[in-house]
């Protein structure tokens, strides 16, 4: 703890001890655009664009051995057919060794308050999953939330309709995606299951990888920005998990999911705040257990607070924010059948740290995480960790 100790130190003091750059980053809530919102926005007055972000991060837990990861180098190619036709695509690459493509569609303006597209995209769901570049979230690891209940980076092959009508304030999104892959085929006549307990949903994740549908899922997004400063989401995703062929004809196979999510963002001079609530209803899930012997919860929940003030004077470019965070997230906030709830699954995790945004797009960041679960007597190592994120 000592050598974390002094760690810790040294970052806060070249962190206070740093020159002041030109940065054009904006943190108002309102005016905060994604990476594939920014290439379709403006493109630059190019038929062609590019970009990039990648974080980079040191994670110690407390009596173990840490680790340094080159966690996602993600490259960004926009192209402009015309005025109303443009192509995003997202390449991205984790933990070095391993590629996906994050997203891949096309974005047809059909008037100025009314897009269509289709191709590889993000499931608009809360925050992070939308914006999760690392100049945008405080703290070196996304959100508790946006990884066990939201399974960020989610994103799957779909259509729909996107847009705002500024005149109420008023931003929606509403896509038709193919949903979770919940079981397959072993090879020896027996039948492997994707979803568990520890992790709700996130196995399930398709990724584009040769997606398997049976039956369509629904996933709708509405944003308002009519006051100063705040943002405020409502999220859905409604439908049922896919099995691969012939395994949807078998009991259990497929489950139904229904998941409500609430988001504000809120920044006033020099601070900012966040937060988010989910819950999510899974049916069928007695009937999955029994198939599959696994342990998912017939409902998951989770929620966060954030609170971050910048410690710069206002007039300076640079940034440097003080925050804390405090999450709670479950998935066994429900069961069925002979299931008991595991109190391994029911966390909380308080993060407090700092995020100096030394230029535009590059920011340092250090925090301390205390972490907890419901089990008597349990055992969560807290975690510092450092990280290096850039976008541009």
């Amino acid at each position: 703890m000592k050598k974390l100790s002094l760690l810790f130190s040294i970052l806060v003091a070249s962190v206070l001890g740093a020159q002041t750059l030109q940065d054009s980053i904006t943190f108002d809530p309102q005016k905060q655009l994604n990476a594939a919102q920014r290439i379709l926005s403006g493109n630059y007055g190019k038929a062609v664009t590019v970009g990039a972000y990648g974080e980079l991060t040191y994670n110690q837990p407390e009596a173990l051995n840490g680790e340094l990861d080159v966690q996602r180098l993600v490259l960004l190619f926009g192209y402009k057919f015309n005025d109303k036709t443009q192509f995003v695509t997202e390449v991205e690459f984790e933990h070095v060794e391993e590629v996906f493509i994050e997203q891949a569609f096309i974005n047809y303006n059909v008037a100025p308050n009314v897009n269509l597209r289709g191709g590889l995209m993000l499931v608009p769901f809360g925050i992070i999953n939308e914006f999760h570049e690392p100049t945008t979230f405080n703290g070196v690891e996304r959100p508790a939330v946006d990884n066990v209940i939201v399974p960020t980076t989610w994103r799957e092959i779909g259509f729909g309709v996107s847009g705002r009508f500024n005149e109420l304030s008023l931003g929606y999104q509403a896509y038709v995606f193919n949903g979770f892959k919940s079981t397959s085929f072993d090879g020896n006549g027996g039948v492997n299951g994707a979803l568990k307990g520890s992790n709700g949903l996130r196995s399930g994740r398709q990724k584009a990888i040769q997606s398997t549908i049976d039956s369509p899922t629904l996933s709708m997004k509405l944003d308002y920005y009519g006051f100063p400063g705040l943002r405020l989401g409502l999220s859905g995703y409604f439908g049922d998990t896919q099995a691969e062929d012939d395994v949807e004809a078998i009991d259990g196979a497929n489950i139904g999911i229904s998941m409500i999510g609430f988001d504000a963002r809120y920044a006033f001079q020099r601070f900012t705040a966040r937060g988010q609530y989910v819950h999510g209803s899974l049916s069928g899930t007695e009937a999955y257990n029994n198939l599959t012997g696994k342990d998912l919860g017939s409902a998951l929940q989770g929620w966060y607070l954030e609170a971050a003030y910048n410690l710069l004077p206002q007039e300076k470019y640079q940034r440097l924010f003080a925050f804390a965070r405090y999450e709670q997230y479950d998935t066994h906030a429900g069961t069925d059948g002979s299931l008991q709830q595991n109190d391994a699954y029911n966390r909380n995790d308080l993060t407090t740290g700092l995020s100096y945004h030394l230029a535009p797009g590059v920011v340092l960041k250090g925090d301390y995480q205390f972490r907890d679960n419901a089990v008597s007597g349990g055992d969560v190592a807290n975690r510092l960790n450092f990280g290096i994120g850039v976008w541009f």
